[in-house]
């Protein structure tokens, strides 16, 4: 795809808020928006490097707890005597403050997790995600454990042609979410075509080759997982601001799935697989939702993946492309039959 087909793409979805007047309509556009460039974040470990992380909602909650406890200010009793005491920041403030800390918690991981792969990579990233999860379950003095932060500041502008306050808070944080995740797919793009992405690629491909080449593995490991860790902290961040309440439910098991989800079946180490499986698996639900039970909902769900996994092993990116090039060779071979016979084999020279 083109740089000025993806322009395109940006400004078509710019101008959503203009016919989507539906408050409910834009709350799931703006969920989904969140949860892609959280599978996006996801892609970059999962699709470039290989490495599958089942616990990466917990940068994704360590974000959203952060710009909340940043924005609101807390009281942290550290002795007997004395209190530390952070006032509350501005929304924007917080949600750097999120990029920063996700990406030094991915940094923490990393140093720590990629000397190991596999199966072992996977257990420690859960066990990660399972420990943050206790934290804020438990350290009620920060975090409010089950009782939950809420009145978190939002991150929304007033729009003018908006009908509601409500419904311009929702234009303005679509907006926001639209804003992030073009950011974010640049600075992916960008590092994934640049000499680091090749050393990824590599090392997804066959990684006793790249070392034996002088690729440092941990060094190109750990800066994806920075990256993609800071990227969900910004997802987090906005997941925060958005709903103004987060809760320890935020490290949920099904959030990783989710992105998981939108990764593989839109197509891993491509750049448009998050956006299309993003797209698919954040409204599929909601279109289920109105023409089946709940318990039908699950079992219809499960078996679209399924099919997706059977017949698209790459994912539907992949597949389209690919779909595409045999289509365009085709319409090549039509528009030249003779091409082929005007073509004399060397054998035929000679002769």
């Amino acid at each position: 795809m083109s740089n000025i087909s993806k322009w395109v793409i940006v400004l078509l979805l710019a101008t959503v808020p203009l016919w989507v007047t539906n408050q409910y309509q834009l709350h799931i556009l703006i969920m989904m928006g969140i949860f892609t460039i959280g599978a996006m974040s996801l892609n970059l470990l999962l699709g470039y490097t290989g490495q599958l992380s089942l616990g990466h909602v917990a940068f994704f909650g360590i974000g959203a707890y952060t710009t909340s406890l940043v924005s609101l200010g807390f009281d942290l009793k550290l002795t007997e005597d004395y209190t530390f005491v952070f006032a509350p920041k501005p929304a924007w403030f917080g949600v750097i403050c999120a990029i920063v800390v996700a990406g030094l918690c991915g940094w923490f991981v990393g140093k720590l997790s990629f000397r190991v792969r596999g199966a072992y990579f996977v257990i420690v990233t859960i066990s990660f995600a399972e420990v943050i999860r206790l934290v804020a379950l438990n350290w009620v003095d920060l975090t409010e454990g089950p009782m939950a932060l809420n009145n978190i500041p939002s991150l929304a502008f007033t729009i003018p042609w908006a009908d509601s306050a409500a419904l311009s808070r929702r234009i303005a944080n679509y907006y926001l979410v639209l804003a992030v995740a073009v950011i974010s797919s640049i600075i992916i793009q960008r590092l994934v075509q640049s000499r680091i992405g090749r050393t990824m690629v590599a090392l997804r491909e066959n990684e006793a080759l790249a070392k034996s080449v002088g690729v440092d593995v941990t060094r190109s490991l750990v800066l994806a997982a920075v990256v993609s860790a800071a990227i969900a902290g910004a997802a987090g961040a906005l997941y925060a601001h958005y709903v103004r309440i987060v809760d320890p439910d935020v490290f949920l098991f099904i959030y990783t799935v989710t992105m998981v989800i939108m990764v593989i079946a839109g197509g891993k180490g491509t750049l448009a697989g998050p956006l299309v499986g993003g797209v698919i698996f954040g409204i599929l639900p909601e279109l289920m939702r109105g023409h089946m039970l709940p318990e039908v909902q699950w079992i219809a769900y499960g078996a679209i993946m399924i099919l997706i996994v059977f017949f698209l092993p790459e994912g539907i990116v992949p597949a389209v492309q690919r779909w595409w090039a045999g289509f365009q060779r085709s319409r090549q071979s039509k528009m030249n039959p003779h091409s082929r016979a005007n073509k004399a084999s060397p054998r035929e020279a000679a002769q």
